[in-house]
């Protein structure tokens, strides 16, 4: 994992004289903390990229130069951070206006001043309590991304919903012989896409065979008995996330059909067919469109697109495959199924019989 996509968790030490430098990372490393030396300027400002959890800087390291560099890195940090500098003084500098400039130079950091010989035990009890805050921080920058994700997530869900009801409607309209046939046919349709959300979300269970999760999320697409969308396959039971990722996959891939492929016109038609296999117990799915408008790859990859790829990754544990036939869309993706995403029960029974 790279340090900026990290957990905040370390400290850099900016101390030019060796002893200070070798006295703080050996204090504090005992004390099983993560520290790394800024060597230079250059590396300052390269492990400053990479957020630091805090700074201890003693003062011989408070140059013009250093002052510029953290002035620089504090005014670009994001809202959610405020960088914690530890500062040990000597006891003859003059604190008072040392403590002043460095508010007005470095601002949007907290800083913590001790006045050297300091004890080894305040001083390594401010820097864990520094880092605490530091961590809490990075909750904070984690809440406020996934909040973030979940309103792009939910607005994409609205307008996939939306043009699915769009599409049913125009479905329906097609085939209605009457008014009262396409307000019977369209309200059925309507009902089974909300019946669809409402069994995968609210299941009470902790399992669901796949073929049921494929049957609630292609009812909505089917006139009478006959559906567009053929689901074949044999028994798989899945965990309730893996079941819902599914839905929301399958879902996706329907709505796509929808809008751009094989079931935006009459005659298109879907095949979703899975596999077992007995040798080594891997699950193999397979979306092949057909009949539907020539295909060809986007210039761009889109949301829908994006997210099915991170979703099945991290319940197969591989990169799904998409193909762009001109003949119609071919997505495919595999795993086994003793992985714990996919099936939780199936993974504590091979626990118990491990060795």
């Amino acid at each position: 994992m790279h340090r900026n996509e990290g957990s905040l968790d370390w400290v850099m030490v900016l101390a030019p004289y060796r002893r200070d430098a070798d006295y703080l990372e050996s204090l504090l490393s005992e004390h099983g903390l993560l520290v790394r030396r800024a060597a230079d300027a250059d590396d300052l400002c390269h492990q400053l990229e990479e957020l630091p959890g805090l700074i201890v800087a003693t003062h011989e390291a408070l140059t013009p130069e250093v002052l510029e560099i953290v002035h620089a890195h504090l005014i670009g940090q994001p809202d959610w951070s405020e960088l914690p500098i530890v500062i040990l003084l000597d006891r003859a500098a003059p604190q008072t206006r040392i403590r002043a400039e460095l508010a007005k130079v470095w601002p949007g950091s907290r800083h913590i001043y001790y006045q050297r010989p300091v004890a080894t035990l305040d001083l390594v009890s401010g820097v864990q309590s520094a880092l605490l805050a530091r961590l809490r921080q990075r909750d904070v920058r984690d809440h406020i991304e996934r909040e973030v994700e979940l309103r792009h997530e939910l607005n994409h869900r609205v307008k996939n919903i939306l043009a699915s009801v769009s599409s049913i409607f125009a479905m329906t309209r097609r085939g209605a012989k009457s008014l009262d046939d396409f307000a019977e046919d369209f309200s059925g349709r309507l009902l089974a896409l909300a019946n669809v959300h409402t069994a995968v979300f609210e299941m009470d269970g902790e399992s669901l065979d796949l073929a049921h999760v494929a049957d609630l999320t292609f009812r909505p697409y089917r006139s009478g008995n006959q559906s567009r969308i053929a689901a074949t396959g044999p028994s798989v039971t899945l965990g309730r996330d893996a079941a819902t990722t599914l839905a929301l996959c399958f879902h996706e891939l329907a709505t796509n059909a929808l809008k751009y492929g094989a079931l935006s016109v009459p005659e298109g038609l879907v095949g979703l067919d899975w596999t077992v296999s007995p040798a080594d117990g891997l699950l193999s799915i397979r979306w092949v469109e057909r009949g539907g408008p020539p295909v060809t790859a986007p210039s761009r990859t889109g949301y829908g697109t994006r997210y099915l790829t991170a979703a099945l990754r991290n319940l197969f544990g591989t990169v799904p495959t998409i193909a762009y036939r001109p003949q119609g869309l071919e997505f495919a993706v595999s795993g086994l199924l003793s992985r714990p995403s996919l099936n939780p029960a199936a993974h504590g029974v091979l626990n118990r019989h491990d060795p």
